[in-house]
C-alpha cells in the first residue's frame, strides 16, 4: 500500500498522535456547531435546554469510554483522579482552565485583528459574548440550583462562579435590596497591558453585551448600567464597574 492509499486505520507515529489531539478538536468544534445551529433554528432558550441534556448524556459516555480505552478509573462520568484531588489542587486546576479559556479568547481576537483589523475583531468578539454569556449564566444557574427570577441575590452568587472569578479580582457593593455595584478590581488582560505601558483595551462594547446578557439570563428583570469601562476613564481602584438593578414597579 502506498502512502497515498493509507487511511486512518494505517496511521502511526507521529500522525496517530496528531490525530488523537485533532479528534478532541473535532469533538469541541462539532459540539459548538450543533449548539450554534440549534440556537439559530430553535432559539437560544431552547438550545440551552437541549445543551444541558446533551452534555449530561455525552460527557458521561465520553469519559467512561476514554477511561476504558486509556486505562483510568471513572466514577459517575468523572475521572477518579479528579475526585481524589485535594481542594487546593482542584482550585489550581480551575484557575489553569480559566486562564486557558481566556488565552484562547485572546488568540482568536488577535488572529482576526491581524488579518482583518480591529473593527472586525471587536465585531466578532461582541457577537461571541452575546452567545457565551447566556450559556455561562445558564450553566452556573443549574450548577448552583438558582431559582427562576432569583433577582439580585441570585446574580450575586452567579457572578462569583464565572470563569473570570477564578483569575480576576472582583468586588460587589450592595446599593439596596434590588441593586448592586459590581467592580472588576483587577483584570488579567488590562493589568498585563498596564505592565507593558499600553493603553487600556477598549472593551466597553463587549462588556455591555457580556454583562447585560449574563444578568438577563439569571433573571430577565435585571437591568445593566455601565458605570465605567475602557475607553472610559476609571480610578485606580477598578478597571470597569457595572450597576445591576431591578426597576421599581
Amino acid at each position: 500500500m502506498t502512502t497515498e492509499e493509507k487511511t486512518i486505520r494505517d496511521a502511526n507515529d507521529p500522525i496517530d498522535l496528531k490525530m488523537i489531539i485533532d479528534a478532541f478538536r473535532g469533538i469541541i468544534m462539532h459540539y459548538g456547531m450543533w449548539f450554534g445551529e440549534a440556537s439559530h433554528q430553535l432559539g437560544v432558550e431552547k438550545a440551552l435546554e437541549l445543551e444541558e441534556e446533551v452534555w449530561n448524556a455525552s460527557m458521561k459516555n465520553q469519559m467512561t469510554r476514554l477511561g476504558k480505552t486509556i486505562g483510568f478509573p471513572v466514577k459517575d462520568g468523572i475521572p477518579e483522579a479528579l475526585i481524589d484531588m485535594s481542594g487546593e489542587a482542584r482550585q489550581d486546576l480551575i484557575q489553569s482552565l480559566a486562564i486557558n479559556w481566556l488565552a484562547n479568547d485572546g488568540i482568536w481576537f488577535q488572529a482576526v485583528e491581524k488579518k482583518f483589523g480591529m473593527f472586525d475583531a471587536k465585531r466578532c468578539n461582541d457577537t461571541c459574548w452575546s452567545r457565551f454569556s447566556p450559556f455561562e449564566a445558564a450553566r452556573i444557574k443549574r450548577m448552583l440550583s438558582l431559582p427562576e427570577n432569583g433577582g439580585i441575590p441570585a446574580l450575586k452568587k452567579a457572578l462569583g462562579f464565572r470563569m473570570y472569578a477564578a483569575i480576576n479580582e472582583q468586588a460587589i457593593e450592595d446599593l439596596d435590596e434590588n441593586a448592586i455595584m459590581f467592580k472588576m478590581v483587577d483584570c488579567r488582560v488590562q493589568a498585563a497591558r498596564k505592565r507593558k505601558n499600553m493603553d487600556d483595551y477598549p472593551c466597553k462594547s463587549g462588556g455591555v453585551v457580556e454583562y447585560t446578557r449574563f444578568a438577563q439570563a439569571i433573571d430577565p428583570r435585571i437591568k445593566t448600567e455601565c458605570v465605567g469601562c475602557p475607553p472610559d476613564p476609571h480610578p485606580d481602584e477598578w478597571f470597569c464597574a457595572w450597576k445591576f438593578f431591578i426597576p421599581s414597579p
